[in-house]
């Protein structure tokens, strides 16, 4: 199987029952996309999909042979951290850090999801846009922390929402 993973492209054999996430972890040893409950239930494994998050325990490697697939290695540029995660440490937004990665990785997804979803018109002309703390729950409600720093990620999403 072929993938691009974070702009390279990757050759992988793996079993065709193997998970995406499974792929990155084991086969790629892309080991910051957790697996936390592995029924897609917690949000740890999120990635995005050719820009779009999934659940990467849900999903079989096979079924994305050719899609871009971005990992949270892949967001900073370098030692430049991508916005969201410079707003994740700027806001505190983890305790233990296990969900992390999946967090910030669906964060970005949705704000990507936001701006695509609006028409051509809006969201050329959109460089920011305000969310209540609502609508960010609502919308990251797939992504669990336990250790409860949801309303330091709310406000780290905010700010790159706004920015």
């Amino acid at each position: 199987m072929h993938f691009t993973i974070n702009g390279t492209v990757h050759q992988a054999e793996a079993d065709i029952r193997t998970s995406l996430l499974d792929l990155l972890r084991d086969h790629l040893g892309l080991s910051g996309t957790k697996k936390g409950c592995d029924h897609g239930q917690c949000g740890a494994c999120t990635v995005l999909v050719g820009g779009r998050r999934i659940n990467a325990c849900l999903t079989l490697a096979v079924m994305h042979e050719g899609d871009a697939i971005t990992t949270i290695e892949g967001l900073a540029d370098g030692d430049t951290l991508h916005p969201m995660q410079a707003a994740f440490v700027k806001h505190d937004g983890f305790q233990c850090g296990y969900c992390t990665p999946g967090q910030i990785m669906s964060a970005v997804g949705m704000l990507e999801e936001i701006k695509a979803d609006m028409p051509s018109h809006v969201s050329e002309s959109l460089h920011s846009f305000e969310l209540t703390d609502a609508e960010i729950s609502e919308r990251m409600s797939g992504n669990l922390c336990r250790c409860s720093a949801y309303p330091n990620i709310v406000d780290a999403i905010r700010e790159v929402a706004g920015a």
